[in-house]
């Protein structure tokens, strides 16, 4: 099943889509669901629902998000260059010497690379030590543009969406590492699980929801989630860093984050059969981050909710997680969905 979810998410990062610009990556998913066998439905803000029919009236949902991270022409400057805006959060002093694509409007695509306002060591003093913000960085297109007329004929405009360069690579010690690992990673996880009930011909005990979702990183992902759903969980990625447990081999289980307490019970069952199933596992705060499930919750869904996920390093900069992350979390999901649990 790893070669299959490896195989999803080399294709999804393969397409560009941060917040807003998604169509392409929920068709793809779509008629991978449809290909799985599994009824599918667009809602009007872009997201894709698959439904899993199961023996009784409960439904169980779980949500990845599709959207990344990106940046926005914000002007064309009298050089040719671009100022840009962030979409999303990027750690914006990663960004200088990344590659990236610039999409019109009209469907073209220009490459280009994401630099400092003092770009050269031999050039500006403060080339090693100037801030590296929006403000102070610019898009240097790959045409022969020297002037603001000139990248206007190439039908270049404000607003126009640039996409930075995943650099997807896994290597042969089974580590995972490109831009945008949060979400896809979690994304073709879920994938994974659709392949496993279709090939498996499995009716599980519960009705089964999937969300994926194309507003997460601006906040408003799954603020909609369809009526039938009785609970919600996040599959996103899990943090790494100072005062957390979480490592690149573990399913993360959050207890809660920026948005408040994940569900009690959910959470404590979670941790159960990560337990019972012999998983690699951490439990974690995180106070800078909120998940689908929070903005369903925000948007008035009378739902019950948790968040899990793999371990991801260094998340919105170059990001890394490992295989053994993915198969316990793609082994925790199954034992959720198997657990026979009466929800009453």
């Amino acid at each position: 099943m790893n070669e299959y979810i490896l195989s999803i998410l080399k294709d999804i990062m393969a397409i560009d889509s941060p917040s807003g610009y998604t169509k392409e990556v929920i068709q793809y998913c779509q008629n991978e669901a449809k290909n799985l066998g599994f009824q599918t439905k667009l809602t009007q803000k872009g997201n894709l629902q698959v439904f899993v029919e199961g023996q009784d009236n409960y439904t169980i949902g779980f949500c990845g998000h599709v959207d990344t991270l990106g940046l926005m022409v914000r002007s064309i400057k009298e050089d040719g260059t671009l100022a840009f805006t962030n979409v999303g959060g990027p750690i914006i002093p990663t960004l200088d010497g990344e590659y990236c694509r610039i999409i019109t409007r009209d469907h073209q695509v220009y490459t280009g690379t994401i630099l400092s306002n003092s770009p050269a060591a031999h050039v500006y003093k403060d080339s090693k030590d100037k801030e590296r913000s929006c403000d102070t960085m610019h898009i240097r297109i790959d045409e022969m543009v020297k002037t603001k007329a000139d990248v206007q004929k190439l039908g270049i405009n404000n607003g126009d969406y640039i996409a930075i360069d995943p650099k997807t690579t896994i290597t042969d010690s089974g580590f995972i590492k490109s831009r945008f690992l949060d979400d896809k990673m979690s994304v073709a996880i879920l994938f994974g699980v659709l392949k496993h009930l279709s090939q498996n011909q499995i009716k599980p005990q519960h009705n089964l929801y999937f969300m994926i979702s194309t507003f997460e990183e601006v906040g408003h992902g799954s603020s909609y989630i369809d009526s039938q759903v009785d609970e919600l969980i996040a599959v996103d990625m899990g943090c790494i860093g100072e005062d957390l447990a979480c490592k690149e081999y573990d399913v993360s289980i959050c207890a809660k984050d920026s948005s408040g307490p994940y569900d009690y019970d959910m959470t404590s069952t979670f941790i159960s059969l990560a337990k019972e199933h012999q998983l690699q596992y951490a439990v974690d705060i995180y106070p800078f981050y909120s998940s689908d499930v929070s903005a369903a919750l925000r948007g008035g869904q009378n739902i019950k909710g948790a968040l899990i996920g793999p371990g991801v390093h260094a998340s919105h900069g170059m990001e890394r997680t490992h295989i053994q992350a993915v198969e316990n979390t793609y082994q925790l999901i199954l034992a959720y969905i198997n657990k026979g649990e009466n929800h009453g």
